[in-house]
């Protein structure tokens, strides 16, 4: 995209009012809201176009090549689908379709300062927010106080209004919180209260920012550390954020693995098209790049004219390399999407098949596509040679922008730890079985 380069080297900034943003990152953002994207798996009533999620995934791999690092509609998108299956119909109403239609945003708070990968570590804290704090029409009512780390898209203007879905503990009855992650629930922490009607009361929450991550790639969105019940905000004069309870106590990192598992496959495609994005530009480089003569005696002859660097041995290796990387990566992806459709139609033994598959497939979706499309980029560089370590160039933003790919949403060790830990032997190793009956069928 034309912005890609201008929201790289245009870092948002804090006014120490609000955060700035280039003008540029607002009006694509408002076009994909207004294109329909943000819903297009989504049925009519929820103002979608029923399309498979293959499609959308699809589609939406062509604005991730576009400029991914403004790519943040996927967290809306995941936070909207995890409401739809674990919210209340009062939440879905008012926040979901809210976040589908492009006036809300959402985001994902999980990491603290001192607990990133450890969750069973935060020690984000939620109580009652008085004696009638379950009859809210929104949700039971909680106070929040704490602080989150790395949330993408944090604060900004972009929308009305910001969704947080944080996790947090409930202390027990002696005012402890439960250790491990037992103790942990999901809350909906709106950044500007609401009304039943998903109406702004006028009122903002008790949510700061407290400062912006200035980061190596991915500069398009923003970066935050989040201080919740502070007091900068006070809600009704009190210091606490105000949230609403998630589906049952002590469940939020099962309702937040619905989540999760979407972002997790996004991930995995947006490393793709990355990828995909370096191979295109070192394509194009090397078919025009003039440099050295053929191999042999013909090449010896210095009258001879130059040929395109592609003519190399080495260059077409690297060429080759990369696009077996992406595509192949592309096919993993696209199929985990295929997955995610299967679990709704067809008969219930292949819905459980696609679920089965889905489990154990989804940390390698993310995992292998992330270390290989970012050394796609890498021999994407090297095509280019020394231009390809200047900014005259954009494969060092491809190579910058993928790298986080490989730590967000799970590292290359979470994800092995998943899959090894978890997933392989989940319901006696069925879900494995079925994987290499599958392979050993094609």
């Amino acid at each position: 995209a034309p912005h890609n380069r201008l929201v790289d080297t245009e870092e948002p900034r804090f006014d120490g009012e609000k955060v700035i943003l280039p003008k540029a990152t607002h009006e694509a953002n408002r076009a994909y809201a207004e294109s329909g994207m943000l819903s297009a798996a989504q049925d009519y009533n929820e103002g979608g176009m029923q399309l498979p999620y293959t499609i959308e995934a699809a589609a939406n791999a062509f604005f991730a090549l576009a400029s991914v690092s403004i790519g943040s509609s996927m967290l809306t998108k995941g936070n909207a689908n995890l409401l739809l299956v674990h919210g209340t119909e009062a939440q879905k109403a008012v926040f979901a379709r809210n976040e589908f239609g492009g006036r809300f945003s959402g985001t994902m708070c999980l990491s603290e300062p001192q607990a990133g990968s450890s969750l069973s570590d935060i020690t984000t804290r939620a109580v009652p927010d008085g004696a009638d704090f379950e009859s809210d029409p929104l949700g039971a009512r909680y106070r929040l106080k704490g602080n989150k780390m790395w949330i993408s898209s944090g604060e900004h203007e972009l929308t009305e209004n910001i969704v947080h879905l944080v996790l947090a503990k409930i202390p027990g009855p002696d005012g402890k919180l439960i250790p491990g992650t037992r103790g942990i629930s999901l809350f909906i922490v709106p950044k500007k209260l609401v009304d039943t009607e998903g109406r702004l009361t006028g009122e903002r929450n008790d949510v700061a920012l407290a400062g912006l991550n200035h980061k190596l790639g991915w500069r398009g969105t923003t970066n935050t550390l989040l201080n919740f019940g502070e007091g900068k905000y006070p809600v009704q004069g009190e210091a606490g954020a105000m949230g609403y309870l998630v589906g049952k106590p002590h469940e939020g990192l099962r309702c937040m693995f619905h989540m999760m598992n979407e972002a997790r496959i996004g991930v995995g495609l947006a490393a793709v098209m990355l990828g995909f994005a370096g191979y295109y530009a070192s394509l194009d480089y090397a078919k025009n790049r003039p440099q050295g003569r053929p191999t042999g005696p013909a090449g010896k002859d210095p009258a001879q004219p130059q040929v395109r660097i592609i003519e190399h041995a080495d260059v077409k290796r690297m060429l080759l390399a990369q696009k077996s990387y992406c595509e192949g990566s592309l096919a993993l992806a696209l199929y985990c999407a295929r997955l995610v459709d299967e679990q709704h139609t067809g008969d219930a033994q292949a819905a459980d098949e696609a679920r089965l598959l889905l489990e154990v497939l989804t940390p390698i979706a993310k995992s292998w596509p992330s270390e290989f499309c970012l050394e796609a980029n890498s021999l994407a560089i090297q095509i280019h040679g020394g231009y390809g370590y200047t900014r005259d160039f954009p494969v060092e933003q491809y190579w910058r922008d993928n790298r986080l790919n490989m730590i967000h949403e799970g590292t290359h060790g979470i994800q092995a730890a998943d899959l090894l830990g978890r997933k392989v032997l989940m319901e006696g190793g069925k879900g494995f079985q079925l994987l290499a009956g599958r392979i050993n069928a094609t």
